[in-house]
């Protein structure tokens, strides 16, 4: 009998922290990150394929992108408050278990329902994840240098996956079917955890207060309720009962959300005296603008491509590597821009890129000798755009929050980026909805995504640091 309590342990026991970190390990933490991010763009070129065998419309497809983005969205904060209070190694092997197997299930779903629930599923299990990988990595790597190159190479991630998602996606599509799309994540979390089950230290665990519940119900259902809204708007009528009941909801439950947070304090999931800062504050609306624009036209152009242009799915998604490219190589001299002349004028000049980019494109929807050229030069300088402005914005809000407080920023920009695409697919889908014909609605899509990216370009210029003091010292 013993007189204190021992600690929990894993069912796979946590290998002691020794020597340097193997180049391994950064490789199995980076394959759950990579998964992650691959499932938010892989679907988008198989959206017709999905529509046909599931006999669904524009609605039951913006379901289908959405159910991830609003969980994984509305979970992200909290799943880094399990992370620091159970320990970011067994959250992330447990994260990497629940996508693999949801994923599996998913590729066997033989109704619409059954899919969205399955993709509100896996954006949990994806929340899980990517604080998790970050905390490990940090953990992990305890010379500054060497965990800067870390976290850079994690971060990398982005790119790649971006670039991989359509292509991949369409390839899959063609050859094997939609389902395929989701199968392919089965081997690469049983990988993943293979490597991190064998070679990840264990965190600390902090303690932290408890769970700031009222807050992330109410973001939770805020979100919920107002996509809710906008994709049943177009068939339902905005007039209906249950749309109108859903946009009362959100109000309600955005209400209660600054309501909790004001009476939390430094508890809350959020906490609201990080707004103090301009520069956090605008890097916020920005990631959602930047995201709204992103994921709602690849949801528009891959439609676009398939049904006004006749594309196959993998023609699809060769057509989006002007976009893709850029993003796998250029956020590593945005990187090095950023650290030389601070934020500002980086994510600025992102935002115009991706605001032109996206208005090119919009005059030419109709077939037309100047088509093809239109889309390649809007997309190249869209591709460009993302990678100057995404990178841009995480280091503004680096520096821009109190170092106790930096994995909340984080946090934070991270879901506003996934409110935003949430948004981008429902408000981008109710104009597709509305419009006479594909091409029609392509080209209103093209231009309000535009105008708001714009938008970014305005409220990036005007709120983000120049250059930070870090950089400036």
């Amino acid at each position: 009998m013993t007189t204190q309590a021992e600690p929990e342990r894993d069912s796979v026991a946590a290998p002691k922290r020794t020597g340097k970190p193997s180049r391994t390990l950064l490789i199995g933490l980076s394959l759950g990150y990579f998964m992650v991010l691959l499932d938010m763009t892989i679907v988008s070129v198989a959206l017709p394929a999905i529509a046909g065998d599931l006999h669904t419309g524009l609605s039951g497809l913006q379901w289908v992108t959405n159910g991830y983005t609003i969980t994984f969205a509305a979970l992200l904060l909290t799943a880094g408050w399990l992370s620091d209070r159970l320990g970011g190694r067994r959250v992330f092997l447990w994260g990497l278990v629940a996508f693999g197997v949801l994923s599996g299930v998913s590729a066997v779903a033989t109704t619409l329902g059954v899919l969205v629930v399955l993709r509100l599923a896996l954006g949990v299990a994806g929340a899980l994840l990517l604080p998790s990988s970050l905390a490990l990595i940090v953990h992990s790597y305890t010379d500054p240098a060497a965990r800067a190159r870390a976290v850079g190479a994690w971060a990398a991630i982005t790119g790649a996956a971006l670039a991989a998602g359509p292509l991949v996606g369409g390839m899959l599509t063609d050859t094997v079917g939609w389902r395929a799309i989701f199968l392919i994540n089965v081997p690469l979390a049983l990988a993943s955890w293979a490597i991190t089950a064998r070679l990840a230290p264990e965190t600390a665990r902090k303690q932290r207060s408890g769970l700031d519940l009222t807050g992330q119900l109410s973001a939770v259902v805020a979100l919920a309720a107002l996509v809710y809204a906008l994709i049943e708007g177009p068939d339902k009528g905005w007039t209906a009962g249950g749309v109108l009941g859903g946009f009362a909801l959100a109000a309600a439950a955005a209400v209660v959300f600054v309501v909790a947070e004001r009476r939390s304090g430094d508890a809350a999931m959020l906490p609201l005296r990080m707004f103090r800062s301009r520069s956090f504050s605008s890097a916020l609306v920005a990631g959602l603008l930047a995201n709204f624009g992103l994921s709602g036209l690849l949801f528009a152009l891959s439609l676009f491509f398939q049904e006004g242009r006749g594309y196959s799915s993998f023609a699809a998604g060769l057509a989006f590597l002007p976009l893709t490219l850029p993003t796998a190589f250029n956020p590593i001299y945005t990187g090095r821009l950023v650290g030389r002349i601070g934020p500002r004028r980086p994510a600025t000049l992102g935002f115009v890129l991706m605001g032109a980019g996206a208005l090119i494109q919009a005059p030419f929807t109709q077939n037309s000798a100047g088509a093809l050229v239109a889309t390649v030069v809007g997309l190249l300088a869209f591709g460009f755009g993302v990678s100057f402005a995404l990178p841009a914005l995480v280091a503004g809000v680096a520096g821009s929050v109190p170092a106790e407080l930096a994995g909340i920023g984080a946090g934070a920009l991270n879901s506003a980026r996934q409110v935003g695409a949430s948004l981008g697919v429902a408000v981008l889908g109710v104009i597709l909805n509305l419009s006479s014909s594909t091409a029609a609605g392509t080209r209103w899509a093209l231009v309000v995504g535009g105008l708001g990216l714009l938008v970014g370009a305005l409220v990036a210029g005007t709120g983000l640091r120049g250059r930070s003091p870090s950089a400036a010292r």
